[in-house]
């Protein structure tokens, strides 16, 4: 079994967010295998669902305990299921990273993110693997504002394109594992242009 848990914030004032890319993730993994993740699960504080990849069953969460506190959420189904740490895939936003790239991570501090950060000191190791989704630089100063904000048009194409690969990287994490993945969605592709791709300054 594995734990797919894409971060962002609940309800509609959020969804349309560049911090709510994680939620986009899982939404088009559950339509792709035609799972609902609509359904309330009161004991792990998040909506959630079930899918399959051939043999391997995989959970689909989506906290709603608002960003921060991710990993309340996650770490209660990680221990609800007695999952090993190695099955577990965290999927978020990334202020380093241009709209449109994606990276995968096998560890590492979460870099400002503080969901991240919550769900590696609920689950008490930074060895958790993350597939990061770029939402464009900003400026620290404006970190809240930037991620709160919505996807400029000239940005739709490359964050869904962004959305569809990165789901395509999940199901090669499910199918071969962490370093397959990495091997296959590391290398830069050839991806539809689209701002971002210069910094605008430093992140936090």
């Amino acid at each position: 079994m594995k734990l797919v848990a894409g971060l962002g914030n609940p309800g509609p004032r959020y969804a349309p967010s560049r911090h709510n890319v994680g939620f986009g993730v899982v939404d088009e993994l559950a339509q792709r295998w035609s799972c609902d993740v609509t359904r309330y699960e009161q004991r792990f504080e998040a909506l959630g669902g079930e899918g399959q990849v051939e043999s391997e069953k995989v959970l689909l969460l989506k906290p709603v305990t608002f960003m921060n506190l991710s990993g309340r959420s996650v770490g209660a189904i990680w221990r609800f299921y007695k999952l090993a740490i190695s099955d577990v895939l965290v999927v978020h936003d990334d202020l380093d990273l241009p709209v449109g790239r994606i990276r995968l991570r096998t560890k590492g501090s979460a870099g400002g993110h503080r969901g991240l950060a919550d769900v590696l000191r609920h689950l008490g190791t930074t060895e958790v693997s993350r597939l990061r989704v770029g939402i464009g630089r900003v400026h620290r100063d404006a970190t809240v504002e930037y991620v709160l904000s919505r996807f400029a048009p000239e940005e739709r194409e490359p964050i869904e394109w962004a959305v569809k690969r990165a789901a395509d990287a999940v199901e090669r994490w499910v199918r071969a594992g962490i370093e397959a993945a990495m091997n296959e969605f590391n290398s830069k592709p050839d991806e539809p242009s689209g701002p971002g791709d210069s910094p605008a300054g430093p992140v936090s």
